[in-house]
């Protein structure tokens, strides 16, 4: 079993905390994490899958009665997105008995699960996210590049074959499209028109962002082409990532570039069915790039903000990683094994004032070049450095 960085800091918020909130895509491993969590917890469980139709009824028919009768045990309730109805209850239940570690919830919808939420139960609970298995996380078993290439999921992570896993990513996506996302937003959409968009966002992986363009392509509008992608960040599924802005007299790009986060998932959308197929496809340098995104957003201080930086004048940033109003590093994704840096990227520098500046590639190594540049690998970038921002 992978273990996971998040769990350790989530233990001590429940010796403390009467209810603790995980929140992360389908099947990144929330029931397994919450349960293990229980069983440390040492107090007699009660577990509530609401995606089963027998606990979603014991709730359903008197939630309050029924939570009532558990002040002692550890309450755990699965994808509570289901019913936030459950939330205002809650803060209720919580007030009757406050004590730590009292309920361990999970929810697959940042966008469903927070609504409301934060007011009810200010003060009483700390939300955390479990993204996919990141490589800040990966046993020294799993080599970098399997993971690079199958993604985070659990169980594509570690399934026996890329045969099997192409099976089980073509059912995560499926799923994900006709039953998941339209349950979770209360939506109704063309799903053939969803899947079309998920193959399109992987042709379109690293790029700035035009939703007209898009929306034409689907034959919608572009406000259309939002709220789907709207859905599909708030299910953890992309990343919208926002230009970095400065008060200076440059014109700059204004649109967010777009990522699928999980590089096993836009492998599957491009058809690639084995590693020795994406190292020669067009999408590569892209795929790299979005990993390393990925990577980043998973393993990062939740104070550090992330941004990239261009100019239409050429300048460009892969990577801005900014606390509070400080740029804290530049940061250049690059594919190759000995890098060498843009013109661009130093104009990025100048502009931004950054004092610590990267270009994370592939290759196992961490030195200074002549510019001042730090040229590190991946999981060195990700173990050693990105902590000290």
């Amino acid at each position: 079993m992978i273990e996971r960085a998040v769990k350790p800091v989530i233990e001590k918020c429940l010796k403390v905390l009467p209810a603790i909130v995980i929140l992360g895509p389908g099947q990144a491993g929330k029931t397994t994490l919450i349960k293990l969590l229980a069983a440390k917890n040492k107090k007699e469980t009660i577990y509530l899958d609401l995606e089963k139709t027998s606990d979603f009824d014991k709730l359903n028919r008197d939630a309050e009665e029924y939570l009532l009768s558990y002040l002692n045990e550890c309450v755990l309730i699965d994808e509570i997105q289901r019913m936030p109805s459950l939330f205002p209850l809650l803060r209720a239940v919580i007030d009757e008995k406050r004590k730590p570690g009292r309920f361990i919830i999970t929810g697959s919808a940042s966008f469903a699960l927070l609504k409301g939420a934060p007011e009810s139960l200010a003060g009483r609970v700390a939300y955390f996210y479990l993204h996919p298995i990141g490589l800040h996380e990966l046993p020294a078993a799993i080599p970098m590049n399997k993971h690079w290439f199958r993604g985070g999921f659990p169980q594509a992570l570690t399934i026996r074959n890329n045969q099997l896993l192409q099976g089980w990513l073509d059912s995560f996506i499926t799923t994900y499209i006709e039953r998941d996302l339209p349950f979770l937003f209360d939506i109704r959409f063309s799903t053939s028109t969803m899947r079309r968009l998920w193959s399109m966002l992987a042709h379109l992986q690293g790029s700035i962002l035009n939703a007209e363009n898009l929306g034409n392509s689907l034959d919608v509008t572009g406000t259309t082409v939002k709220r789907y992608l709207d859905y599909l960040e708030a299910a953890f599924i992309i990343t919208r990532l926002q230009p970095y802005f400065i008060n200076i007299g440059k014109r700059l790009i204004k649109a967010p570039k777009i990522y699928i986060n999980d590089s096993g998932i836009l492998h599957y959308l491009l058809r690639l069915h084995a590693e020795k197929e994406l190292l020669n496809h067009p999408a590569v340098g892209a795929s790299w790039e979005g990993y390393i995104v990925s990577q980043v957003l998973y393993a990062k201080d939740s104070r550090l903000d992330m941004y990239y930086y261009r100019t239409q004048a050429g300048a460009e940033c892969d990577l801005v990683l900014v606390r509070g109003h400080v740029v804290k590093a530049c940061v250049e994704i690059k594919l190759s094994k000995a890098p060498v840096a843009t013109k661009g990227f130093f104009h990025c520098i100048e502009d931004l004032k950054s004092k610590n500046n990267f270009i994370v590639c592939s290759a196992d190594v961490d030195y200074i070049n002549k510019q001042g540049i730090r040229i590190v690998g991946a999981a060195i970038f990700i173990n050693k450095y990105l902590a000290k921002l």
